[in-house]
């Protein structure tokens, strides 16, 4: 098992940036393909970026591409969102997820059903 803790959300302006964490605790990151999801007010939990097993893969929506950045430190057990020219429409909780995958080492998994563990979420509010 593993245990996700995020931090790093906030309020910011439109066009501002932050960086979320997420730190794993419990058993080997490595192991792992870690995703970010959100869930805006009144709508369904959905991807936001991914990264393989291995972290030579990542994906991500096509709403943040360009914008938003994916990286993982295994040393640190640690993944990090960083976030780009943020729009109000962005303001969400942000989650954290992971998977096992140790037979799949190059998937990013963008479905949740995929995710057996998450964690508590962020909130990340963009003002206009």
């Amino acid at each position: 098992q593993v245990q996700l803790v995020e931090s790093g959300g906030g309020l910011v302006q439109t066009r501002g940036s932050l960086r979320l964490s997420c730190v794993g605790s419990g058993n080997t990151f490595s192991n792992y393909a870690v995703s970010w999801f959100r869930q805006a007010p009144g709508k369904e939990r959905e991807f936001v970026a991914g990264n393989s097993m291995n972290g030579a893969n990542t994906d991500y929506a096509d709403s943040v591409k360009g914008r938003f950045t994916i990286s993982r430190d295994n040393a640190k057990n640690t993944v990090y969102l960083q976030m780009k020219s943020l729009k109000p429409e962005e303001t969400a909780v942000y989650y954290c997820a992971a998977s096992l995958a140790p037979l799949r080492p190059t998937a990013v998994f963008t479905d949740q059903t995929y995710y057996n563990y998450w964690g508590q979420g962020t909130q990340v509010t963009v003002t206009s």
